[in-house]
């Protein structure tokens, strides 16, 4: 999962080098994932009204289905 949002997130951005994913594992067997991304990048990963960041939940979230996951994407 960690690795799909990476991927996702470095094709999109002008700096992939600054792109960052960090896996959190909570309590309640749920997984965080925060995406940070060069501040000139933040609207390329998020899009017009949110519409990539969407499709990049969706995605992140099909993978972790396939694993039996539930996972929560976060862009900072």
């Amino acid at each position: 999962m960690k690795e799909v949002l990476e991927i996702i997130a470095k094709s999109l951005v002008d700096y992939p080098d600054q792109v960052d994913v960090k896996q959190i594992d909570n309590e309640d067997q749920t997984v965080t994932l925060e995406l940070r991304v060069a501040e000139s990048d933040m609207g390329k990963v998020i899009g017009k009204q949110g519409k990539i960041a969407k499709a990049i939940r969706v995605v992140v979230k099909a993978a972790a289905s396939r694993e039996g996951k539930k996972v929560s994407v976060e862009i900072i």
